[in-house]
């Protein structure tokens, strides 16, 4: 008997696009039928309401992976269903390419699929490769230097590794300009689980901070400068090295990345693509800002004492969710202190974090509903799927006990 339609309300928590892409990522993985209504309805004006061309991108590549049956997937559609009739064990094409129809976020695409592909092992441990065209530098996305540099390293704790390659930037500021970035991923093997992830319980001192950044040549020499100034004031036994420094080749492209690495091998990111008037301001005036800018926001992340920055944090959900044993990734140190153990209710979005890391919990219990969250998402006892008990019968017969249409 096939599992019943899991319904969402696209305007709960975030109410935007990450809700859409967890939701997609899981039900292709699962194979449990979804349909979302009022899609991204929390967001007006310019960045509107509706599917995306990245949103639209994400589901015509799992559907195409999953065979699946789906309505409702255009750009500015405002509701989807989508029903996966193959698992990822039936995973055939293993050379992925996906183009997107404007600059929409490489990564975020990334993001949506890699669960999908991380079970799609055929028992000959053949790797999968998929290339994405569109953008790396886009506003309201991670990088791909965030991804690079922040959210690969730490899903290494759970096993997970991916090889990437920047073929070239693609930009949303300034000419909108198309990039491409290539992935390599070795699915688990049949029967494998996503590992529970060795997460240290504190976060240890800063001792290093890496600096990337993309901007025109004219402008890197003071950016430096600045940045060195910034990061000796705000993190003074901390050693600043410059890993990126690339020429964006327009004045309106200027993007900077801090990372902060710990004593304990955590990392914490915070980024800027800039996006104020940079008419009638100094190279001096500009490189003060951007410096002050990523640094004070990298010293507020760091300051809540933690142990995943913000945008971490909600990135993770997802493989807490799928890995096998516990995990607790709490994103403030009132969160790492807390120890009510109760386990939350899963019917809104729910406990520590931001509004993406509380949807994306929210959205992953609906469609994982043997995962428990306790202490407000502190911890997380996830399903321990395996490419066996993905696949699409035995695993939708078991929500169909949870979700009723």
């Amino acid at each position: 008997m096939a599992s019943r339609m899991v319904r969402l309300d696209g305007r709960a928590g975030e109410g935007g696009g990450q809700l859409v892409r967890v939701a997609v990522a899981l039900a292709a993985l699962t194979g449990a039928p979804l349909r979302i209504d009022n899609v991204r309805g929390n967001r007006q004006g310019k960045r509107g309401g509706g599917l995306k061309a990245q949103h639209v991108a994400c589901i015509r590549t799992l559907a195409d992976a999953t065979a699946a049956e789906v309505t409702g997937c255009s750009v500015g559609s405002k509701s989807f269903e989508f029903k996966a009739k193959l698992s990822p064990r039936d995973l055939v094409n293993r050379n992925i390419k996906v183009k997107a129809e404007s600059v929409s976020s490489i990564l975020l695409i990334f993001q949506a699929v890699l669960p999908f592909l991380l079970f799609a092992g055929d028992g000959t441990g053949s790797p999968i490769t998929i290339t994405i065209q569109g953008g790396t530098n886009v506003s309201f996305s991670l990088s791909f230097e965030y991804l690079d540099q922040v959210l690969l390293p730490s899903l290494e704790r759970f096993g997970i590794k991916v090889e990437r390659k920047l073929e070239f930037r693609g930009w949303s500021h300034g000419p909108r300009e198309i990039g491409s970035a290539k992935f390599g991923i070795t699915p688990l093997k049949p029967g494998q689980k996503i590992k529970e992830p060795l997460w240290p319980e504190e976060r240890g001192e800063i001792t290093k901070v890496d600096v990337s950044i993309v901007v025109p040549k004219y402008l890197q020499d003071p950016l430096k400068k600045a940045l060195l100034f910034e990061i000796g004031l705000v993190f003074e036994d901390a050693e600043a090295e410059f890993v990126v420094v690339d020429d964006s080749r327009h004045p309106a492209r200027m993007y900077a990345l801090l990372v902060a690495h710990t004593s304990m091998g955590l990392r914490f990111g915070r980024d800027w693509l800039y996006d104020e008037k940079s008419k009638n301001k100094t190279l001096d005036d500009l490189s003060t800002r951007i410096a002050q800018k990523v640094v004070d926001e990298l010293d507020v992340e760091v300051r809540k004492g933690g142990l995943a920055d913000e945008y971490l944090q909600d990135q993770l959900v997802v493989f807490q969710a799928l890995a096998e044993g516990k995990s607790v990734i709490p994103g403030s140190f009132e969160a790492i202190s807390s120890e009510g153990g109760h386990v939350d209710r899963t019917d809104e979005p729910f406990g520590d974090g931001s509004t993406h890391t509380t949807t994306a919990r929210w959205v992953a219990s609906q469609l994982l509903p043997q995962v428990k969250w306790k202490d407000r998402g502190r911890v997380c006892e996830g399903a321990g799927l395996n490419s066996f008990t993905s696949e699409l019968t035995p695993f939708g017969d078991a929500l169909e006990a949870v979700h009723m249409e």
